[in-house]
């Protein structure tokens, strides 16, 4: 008869393991464990990671008799033991591999039991279990992983990453020691991963796993080159930079011919068969597919005709098998919710051909756009109204940033007023963010100033939305301001200007704005410590197309208070913008709400997927 006595101690070690990686994903958040993990990680390049980037879970390998001692374990931890668990491929494989077993004998499966952070924070312990039963010829693997911890791992996730500021964490990353050590795409969940090994440092785990929503293969791309030592790395990383306008042009390209408009998520269609109507030439246009699909933008399925037609399309140089949507490329649909197919043609169009010039800006200071095409932008715009509704449907695309807008304390408070309180969108563009505000908030009412040709696409899309009855417009320059508002609105408009031409606008609000009136500005904000952030990439195109700029916080006080305005606070939004908060200099305070703080020092932004001027 056999003892059961090794088989508890087994229990007990994996169960003292889980106890305590649910302890430490409780007790650490990312300022205070990114030191742990990478030794001598502080000042700038640490409020960098800590800031774009959070600690989402705690990750280990337990080895339970069976699915009733699984659940033994998550409950002595204090841990959900209903938690879903589903099978996992990839650690199988991996143990598969190293124990030289077949894939198929190895029972893994992946739970993730919810962990509530000391900071109120819900995070959570990435369970891998692998099932191995008394006396099983398994216990020799559950041994060697128990001492090696192969599997042991610390997660972190991207918040709302984007090609820019990923490739700025990973650079950060091994700038302190961190060795990339693999990664993957997965297209059923639509995240990329990137694996990393930790240098040696006072915490036990040492493995991180940078995780991002959404399809970063090209980060992905470079992240897997880097642990090489071939001389010639660095020259391959420039020639994928160099061949950047490679990328715009074909996704401009492939919104242009409007193939994702003929084109299905689920239904593979061959090249030859997208050729007729979209006017293209088959061979070409299986090229331009086959580069789309290392973008991510298509997939490739395999040709499903015969040996003796496949051989004939060869020769004919056509493609086999065919080419599907995925979800990145649904984005340039025209009319998908969120459409970014403006966006591709105004960035490959109009300022792509802007960017050629980017050397006399950089020269003179002087826009490149203005020296292109002999006028500022604005005015090239509103001379062409196909390429000015165009430009609007651009600046709609990225109306994921006024998401949390509307529930902005000054915004609540004046909907919640007494009186019926008027918001005044200056510059308003198309409507899209002040009907925003008046969607969420029905007794608002609202006034948009924009220039002539801008009013009735902003008429029709207020009218569309179900508010127009309760906004007035006005047909003008800054110089009409309305007075008489409660709250005012300047989103993405300053960043267009000098310094001199801000002050101008801001006390042509300050004109207009009653004592007790608020300030609402919405642009992003370069980071006071260098760090990754969209709003470096848009100073350029500033600096090219327009010749604004972005600016610090700071800068934007002082800016405020020489118009005779005072800089409360500022809050985040996605895709690195924040909206700031002025008042009249001498206006009190507005009462805030407790749980709405409003901080005045820059708070931390986060990396995003997609941006506009």
């Amino acid at each position: 008869m056999t003892t059961t006595l090794p088989d508890e101690t087994l229990l007990l070690d994996d169960t003292a393991c889980l106890s305590a990686a649910a302890r430490f994903v409780r007790e650490h958040d990312s300022a205070a464990l990114l030191p742990l993990l990478l030794p001598g990680l502080g000042g700038p390049d640490l409020q960098a990671l800590a800031g774009h980037c959070r600690f989402a879970h705690a990750g280990l390998l337990l080895f339970p008799p069976d699915a009733d001692g699984l659940r033994t374990q998550l409950a002595d931890c204090g841990l959900a033991v209903d938690t879903p668990s589903h099978p996992s491929v990839v650690v199988r494989e991996r143990l598969a591999r190293r124990h030289r077993r077949d894939p198929a004998e190895l029972d893994v499966r992946i739970l993730r039991p919810q962990v509530l952070a000391s900071t109120g924070e819900r995070r959570a312990v990435e369970v891998f279990a692998l099932m191995v039963p008394p006396q099983s010829d398994l216990e020799p693997i559950a041994a060697h992983e128990r001492t090696r911890q192969h599997e042991a791992h610390l997660a972190f996730e991207a918040e709302h990453p984007d090609p820019l500021a990923l490739r700025g964490l990973c650079s950060i990353l091994a700038r302190h020691g961190a060795r990339p050590d693999g990664g993957g795409y997965n297209p059923h969940e639509d995240g990329t991963v990137l694996y990393f090994t930790l240098p040696d440092s006072a915490c036990a785990y040492q493995r991180l796993e940078l995780y991002a929503r959404g399809d970063h293969r090209g980060t992905l791309a470079a992240h897997l080159d880097r642990p090489g030592q071939d001389a010639g790395q660095p020259a391959e990383t420039l020639l994928h930079l160099l061949t950047g306008a490679w990328t715009t042009q074909a996704l401009a390209t492939f919104a242009r011919l409007g193939l994702p408009d003929v084109m299905d998520t689920r239904t593979a269609r061959r090249a030859e068969d997208l050729a007729r109507p979209t006017g293209s030439h088959p061979r070409s246009l299986a090229v331009l597919l086959r580069y789309l699909t290392m973008l991510g933008a298509v997939t490739q399925d395999p040709g499903q005709e015969k040996a003796k037609e496949r051989q004939e399309e060869r020769e004919e140089g056509q493609e086999e098998g065919g080419f599907r949507l995925t979800e990145l490329g649904a984005l340039l649909r025209a009319d998908t919710p969120g459409s970014m197919r403006s966006l591709a043609l105004m960035y490959g169009g109009p300022f792509y051909r802007s960017f050629g010039g980017l050397d006399h800006a950089v020269r003179t200071g002087q826009p490149a756009f203005d020296h292109l095409f002999g006028e500022n932008h604005f005015d090239h715009f509103a001379r062409d109204p196909e390429l000015a509704a165009l430009f609007d449907r651009s600046m709609a695309a990225s109306s994921r940033m006024f998401q949390p807008l509307p529930a902005h304390p000054v915004l609540t408070a004046a909907a919640q007023a007494p009186a019926a309180a008027t918001v005044v969108d200056v510059a308003g563009g198309n409507g899209e963010l002040l009907g925003r505000i008046l969607t969420a908030h029905p007794r608002l009412r609202g006034v948009l100033l924009e220039r002539p040709h801008a009013v009735e696409a902003a008429r029709r899309r207020l009218d569309a939305a179900g508010c127009g009855a309760r906004c007035d417009y006005r047909a003008g320059d800054f110089a009409d301001v309305p007075a008489g508002g409660d709250v005012y609105v300047l989103s993405r408009v300053l960043h267009d200007w000098d310094d001199d031409r801000c002050r101008e606008i801001l006390r042509h609000c300050v004109r207009a704005m009653p004592a007790h009136a608020d300030l609402l500005v919405v642009e992003r904000l370069l980071p006071a410590d260098g760090s990754p952030s969209l709003a470096t990439a848009w100073d350029l195109h500033m600096l090219c197309n327009v010749g604004g700029r972005e600016r610090r916080a700071d800068h934007y006080a002082r800016l405020l208070a020489d118009a005779g305005l005072r800089l409360v606070g500022h809050r985040p939004l996605p895709l690195d913008a924040h909206v700031l908060h002025a008042r009249r200099a001498g206006a009190p305070d507005p009462a805030t709400p407790r749980n709405s703080p409003e901080p005045a020092g820059q708070p931390r932004g986060a990396a995003a997927s997609m941006a506009l001027s």
